[in-house]
């Protein structure tokens, strides 16, 4: 058992870093890295997990159209376009590549989706949460 101050206060903060990592796992705070959200245990969904790029493609595009980026008042393009994000998709994800779409709505709400590769190319120490089949 520590009795110095200081060795107090370092597991004191260890006690509190090793309580917020568990709270992640299950909490509502998004990741700061992408590759993280295989951390979030309940983010898991079979129907969320794939291995045909297509298939992530069209969830993508699924999630896209219903939640279209607002339009400038000028009628310049505010973000990328859906053709050009999905282009850049099909090439990065069979790479191992994470693709994360952000953008703000109509109603000015940040919107924003993420495909995570698993195993991840940038967190290989991280598990897979959900192989799949």
């Amino acid at each position: 058992m520590a009795t110095d101050p200081e060795d107090k206060r370092q597991q004191q903060v260890l006690d509190r870093y090793r309580e917020a990592a568990a709270e992640f796992q299950t909490g509502n705070v998004p990741p700061l890295m992408t590759g993280h959200w295989l951390l979030k245990k309940n983010q898991v969904a079979a129907d969320r997990t794939w291995t045909d790029v297509g298939v992530a493609l069209a969830w993508l595009t699924k999630h896209y159209e219903a939640n279209p980026p607002y339009e400038r008042a000028d009628g310049l393009q505010a973000y990328g376009s859906l053709e050009n994000k999905l282009e850049y998709a099909a090439d990065v994800l069979p790479r191992g590549v994470d693709v994360s779409w952000v953008h703000y709505t109509a109603s000015k709400n940040l919107w924003s989706v993420n495909v995570v590769c698993c195993p991840n190319r940038f967190h290989p120490e991280i598990p897979c949460p959900l192989p799949p089949s």
